[in-house]
């Protein structure tokens, strides 16, 4: 006997990992240089060379026990200082340790926010196009998952549509920013009027509605501003990773902020505390919180992947593709040659041209490329892209 639901979420792999796997099987055969393949987020950029210092510093001057031992099970205190430090100084925030929870990644930190929130009958609203594993994660913790349609071309929010599905059972509402996979973000505008609609509502039905803040690309944007939500909006959830911002996904490490300013802070905090106990997220990885104290001050040099953006959306632009200009993070999307973008993914494949179909982020109709990449990789590509919209 089984769990059918882990079952199904197990047997039914991410459309994104078994393209990934099926770029692995076809490198094997054609060479690693001849298959393009634009499916996995994973950061190219080299981690800055104060993280690999700060890790050799950490290994030989502190003792063993120290460096691998359990630390607090909501993070070592050291590192919930050394963020709230660097959101004072760089937002204002007002931000204290003890307003904190470190995990082991955005993953976990968003199965707990969504467990703590989880009332029966609760609903999120998450905004398409949005990560596809917030639909699992959302409805194994007990809400009911949402969406709210895209607001295309620019995809920015469709506060009709929000304001349209909310209801009383609305516990909140998830967003991306810099956004994955658009790559765009969220104007100050926009989150403007978002607060005041949610704020209007919040006092119509009598609870809080919380916007879940998932941040694992704040840092990657060109030019262009990326509000700190909790200043705009008090009833926001933090959901941080340094995987994108210092080129760590591997390593699984970030925080959970529940700002005092939010409604019940102290409540929900303990939920959150609860939720990852009872999931046994607690207690992350005791050297890389050492590490991330030390070095929260980094951000990622960009000037790789502007790079790549610009020859992408350039290039692809030239010939007729159509997607909104990315701002952020290193994701384009583009809106399918012929509107089926699944099929326009299966004959990209037969040219070794790995695009994510959109349907799984709530946007059938577009694809999405990641440029964290060579630019080897994308000079090599253009021609394959140009011959197969000419198709």
């Amino acid at each position: 006997m089984i769990n059918e639901k882990s079952y199904a979420l197990g047997a039914n792999r991410s459309c994104i990992r078994d393209l990934f796997e099926y770029g692995c099987q076809r490198a094997a055969i054609v060479g690693r240089e001849n298959v393009y393949d634009y499916s996995l987020g994973n950061p190219s950029i080299p981690s800055p060379k104060e993280v690999n210092e700060t890790i050799r510093q950490i290994l030989s001057d502190t003792d063993s026990l120290a460096v691998h031992g359990y630390t607090s099970a909501v993070g070592d205190f050291s590192m919930r200082k050394a963020i709230a430090d660097d959101l004072n100084d760089r937002f204002g925030a007002g931000a204290a340790p003890e307003d904190l929870f470190i995990m082991g990644g955005a993953a976990p930190e968003l199965v707990a926010v969504f467990r703590a929130l989880a009332i029966p009958g609760g609903e999120l609203l998450a905004v398409a196009p949005y990560f596809p594993e917030y639909k699992p994660f959302a409805e194994e913790a007990g809400l009911i998952f949402k969406v709210v349609p895209p607001d295309v071309p620019a995809f920015q929010i469709k506060l009709d549509a929000v304001e349209a599905m909310l209801t009383p059972s609305t516990q909140a509402i998830i967003l991306n920013s810099p956004n994955n996979p658009s790559g765009v973000i969220y104007t100050r505008e926009v989150l403007t009027e978002l607060s005041a609609l949610l704020q209007r509502k919040s006092q119509e039905f009598g609870h809080p509605i919380y916007i879940i803040s998932d941040e694992p690309y704040r840092e990657l944007a060109y030019g262009v501003e990326v509000p700190f939500l909790p200043l705009i909006y008090p009833n926001t959830i933090v959901c941080y990773s340094y995987s994108k911002s210092l080129s760590l996904p591997g390593e699984r490490i970030g925080y959970i902020y529940v700002p005092k300013a939010a409604a019940d802070s102290s409540l929900v905090y303990a939920a959150v505390a609860g939720a990852a106990r009872a999931c046994g997220h607690v207690c992350a990885p005791s050297l890389w919180q050492k590490v991330i104290a030390r070095c929260t001050h980094l951000r990622p040099d960009l000037a790789a992947y502007d790079a790549n953006r610009k020859a992408l959306y350039e290039g692809l632009t030239s010939f007729g593709y159509e997607m909104a200009n990315p701002d952020g993070a290193f994701y384009l999307f583009i809106k399918a040659p012929g509107g089926d973008a699944n099929a326009f993914s299966e004959k990209a494949k037969q040219k070794d041209l790995l695009l994510v179909p959109g349907d799984g982020f709530g946007c059938p109709g577009y694809f999405r490329i990641c440029y964290c990449v060579s630019p080897e990789m994308i000079r090599k590509s253009l021609p394959v892209f140009k011959a197969l919209i000419e198709e």
